[in-house]
């Protein structure tokens, strides 16, 4: 019994977990595991990002070890405290405490000493090529490149060189620092790599004092060495630099963490890259990066969404070796799934047309008992206001009705939620020939909950009273493009012609008379409707909704 067991854990365990698990029971990870997040603070994180988080963090909580947040600054001209300040809210919105802060600057003077080192090795040599020579003289992987006239300078004068390099004697793109490697490679990254370039440009950390910036391939190894990082997890496009991650810290001697590569997180209906999500955000596409419509992790919370519906869809679509891409509506799933639980359920219109129930008392005003969440009893109900005239969908009602509709028609009954069925008995129409105000009876023995409500039919509508609703403008947000794959475009066109022209529709609604919370992000079902959350443009005099989701996956109906 206990070897099934055994057994049923090891399927359960992801192809990283596996790894971790042979390596502690070889006894590699003695002083426990030590994971990293490294984003590059160029721009915002998006739910690819999120994946990674989730992943790091995961795997060191279930070995009971350590993550640190590292921010890989090397390259000054791309890179703002902005992005820094937005990263971590991020992690910590997710759920996530980082072991130890730490920037790939921290590192600049040791990571400059061990470039001497290799120089004294005559591993490492300063190449006055042109950019565009070193990127020909690569050549490809099938057959070697050529070697850089400057391969074989002498140590004395590469370690001058280099020194000069730091003390700014040299303009930007005047050489570089190379490790010599082999030229020969198959592997494109190991021919004699570029370790540090020439940039003369104000970092947001260490100001001016740099002049010189180490590579990502160079910077990266030696910074998980210098913090005792055990697995070095990231994605799959990494995996052909392992070999030069390898190399470094090798020829270095300095401890050796293990690059474990997965595949990166691919959705459908969006684009991941960095470039072109700042390129939606400059050109106006999109509001700013925290735009309801963006996949950046701070533009699904200001949407609406939980850590835990993203944590779930991380851990849903699990952790693999190929790349592949995934539905979006499995993550609108795990929001939905997280929100039924936790949103308070209110009554919001926002196509209505008027109703009045021409035998209910003039001037009276009932106070309906509402349940707040039926799938928490602890949220108890609320009381809203119910009188003659109301609100309703103009969605809810049809005049010539197909045989199976079962909300409002001329003669036909249905349930006001909450409250007592009503019989359409006639219309008004406007000039425009549109329905201005349905007439109906009520039946004052069927109000809910009663003893005397066993009448039966069957459709139930929601209704808001005219004289104590309040106005609201409520943003009716949908995916960012109208096909599956943006990116996938002919020669001559872009993604952004792929945009969906109808991602964001605002409406003016009614909604109840009071709210539990009004603040920043605090969420919501409008019943029968979808699910929405306060957007931090909301004052006391005006709220304002974001949807974050509809009911039901709507939108793969309307692909059918």
């Amino acid at each position: 019994m206990e070897e099934k067991k055994e057994e049923q854990s090891e399927k359960m365990l992801n192809f990283v977990e596996a790894i971790v698990e042979s390596d502690i029971a070889e006894g590699k990870c003695k002083n426990g595991i030590y994971t990293r997040f490294p984003p590059e603070p160029n721009g915002y994180l998006h739910i690819g990002h999120a994946k990674s988080i989730c992943l790091n963090f995961g795997i060191a909580k279930k070995y009971g070890g350590k993550t640190n947040i590292r921010f890989d600054d090397t390259n000054p001209v791309k890179e703002d405290v902005e992005y820094v300040d937005s990263i971590k809210e991020d992690v910590k919105w997710l759920g996530f405490e980082w072991n130890e802060e730490h920037y790939a600057s921290d590192y600049f003077e040791q990571l400059y000493q061990w470039a001497i080192d290799l120089i004294k090795q005559g591993k490492a040599y300063v190449d006055n090529s042109s950019q565009e020579e070193i990127s020909k003289n690569r050549g490809v992987p099938t057959a070697p490149g050529i070697e850089s006239p400057y391969r074989n300078r002498s140590v004395e004068e590469n370690l001058d060189l280099f020194q000069r390099m730091r003390a700014g004697e040299f303009p930007d793109g005047y050489c570089v620092l190379r490790a010599k490697i082999d030229m020969a490679s198959p592997n494109m990254h190991m021919r004699d790599p570029i370790m540090y370039r020439i940039l003369h440009a104000t970092h947001h950390r260490t100001g001016d004092k740099w002049c010189i910036y180490p590579m990502y391939d160079y910077a990266h190894g030696q910074s998980d060495s210098i913090e005792g990082i055990t697995h070095s997890i990231c994605t799959l496009e990494f995996e052909v630099h392992r070999p030069l991650y390898d190399w470094f810290c090798e020829n270095l001697h300095i401890h050796h963490p293990q690059q474990v590569e997965f595949a990166r997180l691919n959705v459908n209906y969006t684009v991941m890259s960095k470039r072109k999500l700042l390129q939606l955000v400059k050109e106006g596409y999109v509001s700013s990066w925290d735009d309801p419509r963006m996949p950046t992790i701070c533009g699904f919370r200001r949407r609406g969404y939980t850590p835990a519906s993203i944590r779930n869809f991380a851990e849903t679509i699990g952790v693999a070796k190929r790349e592949n891409v995934i539905d979006i509506s499995l993550l609108e799933f795990c929001v939905r799934e997280d929100l039924n639980k936790h949103a308070l359920r209110t009554m919001a219109v926002l196509n209505p047309v008027k109703l009045v129930i021409d035998n209910y008392p003039e001037g009276q005003v009932e106070m309906m008992d509402a349940v707040n969440n039926p799938e928490d009893a602890s949220a108890g109900t609320r009381k809203v206001p119910f009188s003659k005239y109301l609100w309703i969908e103009r969605d809810d009602f049809m005049e010539n009705p197909p045989k199976k509709f079962f909300r409002l028609a001329i003669g036909q009954e249905v349930r006001l939620k909450y409250a007592y069925i009503i019989r359409c008995d006639s219309i008004e129409k406007d000039e425009q020939g549109e329905v201005k105000l349905i007439h109906c009876t009520y039946f004052p023995e069927t109000r809910s909950g009663s003893a005397e409500s066993n009448r039966k039919v069957k459709g139930t509508i929601h209704w808001l009273s005219v004289d104590h609703c309040q106005t609201a403008e409520v943003r009716l947000f949908d995916r960012l493009f109208s096909v599956p794959e943006p990116d996938n475009v002919e020669e001559g066109h872009t993604f952004l012609e792929n945009l969906n022209p109808d991602s964001l529709k605002v409406v003016s609604a009614y909604v109840e008379p009071a709210f539990i919370d009004t603040n920043y992000l605090a969420k919501y079902q409008f019943e029968r409707i979808g699910y929405f959350c306060i957007d931090k443009d909301s004052t006391p005099e005006k709220l304002v909704f974001n949807r974050t989701v509809t009911l039901k996956d709507s939108w793969a109906k309307m692909q059918k």
